[in-house]
């Protein structure tokens, strides 16, 4: 009953036409579910076509901070109506991107004021709608981006939960998270020989606090770093994790895959397909 709660299956990177195919490679490795993520609008439909192919895919609608100089100023109007379309599970790919230069024509403070002005209104949508926050953060340097979205949802902490996905920060960031009812999510990152302090951190949180994704097509798991990334892998993110802790894998996939379905809305008849195949 594995689930990849992050995967962003509607990326140019993933060709319609493979997409029988990772799905099918995602059904054999025992994933019943996957959270696909819109970055912003020209992906929208696109998601949510997938959704409608695959029952055991859920989307997530937002903008993707790296996107929001595109968004026109009324975007969130143009995503409410889809927030009731039972394909759709939560509000995201948002967040604050600060490891990529402003887009031309932008002044850095300007761009990344308007990624928090937007990150706000992801939330204030999510607690209309009934649904939860997916937070990306990255830095060039330092922890910038996770602690003002950090400050961002403690305003909002009493209606909306979020998850930090791709966590890759020290133990004591996971904590603040987890204070406020949030989660964060591991991926391939975790896998990784140089990444121990992350690993480190996967280690030393509860058992329902965090949940496991690919970012696919992106950060492969090993043995695969380096290759395009797809939702069957996160298999490999759970047995190095569920080794790490010194627990079985059995007993890591039921919790993180108990900790995505209490997070997400995932709408009914959403889930493993009939016949579909799973194993622990």
């Amino acid at each position: 009953m594995l689930t990849d709660s992050h995967c962003h299956l509607a990326s140019h990177k993933f060709p319609r036409t493979e997409l029988p195919e990772l799905i099918a490679h995602a059904r054999a490795a025992g994933l019943t579910r996957m959270v696909s993520l819109v970055t912003g609008l020209d992906d929208l439909d696109a998601n949510l076509a997938i959704a409608a192919e695959y029952p055991e895919v859920s989307v997530c609608i937002g903008i993707h901070p790296c996107e929001v100089h595109e968004a026109p100023d009324d975007v969130i109007s143009k995503l409410r109506p889809h927030a009731a379309d039972p394909r759709v599970c939560g509000i995201g790919e948002t967040g604050l991107d600060y490891y990529h230069p402003a887009p031309q024509g932008w002044e850095t403070d300007a761009f990344r004021e308007r990624q928090r002005d937007l990150l706000d209104q992801h939330f204030t949508f999510a607690a209309e709608s009934g649904l939860n926050v997916v937070i990306h953060t990255r830095d060039a340097s330092g922890e910038a981006s996770f602690h003002d979205a950090l400050a961002i949802y403690r305003r909002h902490a009493a209606k909306v939960r979020a998850v930090f996905h791709c966590f890759i920060g020290p133990e004591a960031n996971a904590r603040e998270v987890i204070a406020l009812g949030g989660l964060v999510s591991f991926g391939g990152v975790a896998t990784f020989k140089n990444a121990s302090d992350v690993l480190a951190t996967a280690v030393a949180l509860p058992a329902g606090s965090f949940m496991l994704e690919t970012d696919s097509p992106y950060l492969a798991p090993m043995p695969h770093r380096g290759k395009r990334n797809e939702p069957a892998y996160v298999r490999h993110v759970a047995q190095h994790l569920a080794a790490a802790r010194g627990e079985s894998l059995e007993t890591l996939i039921a919790a993180t895959t108990d900790a995505a379905e209490k997070f997400f809305r995932f709408g009914s008849g959403r889930g493993p397909v009939a016949g579909g195949h799973g194993k622990a």
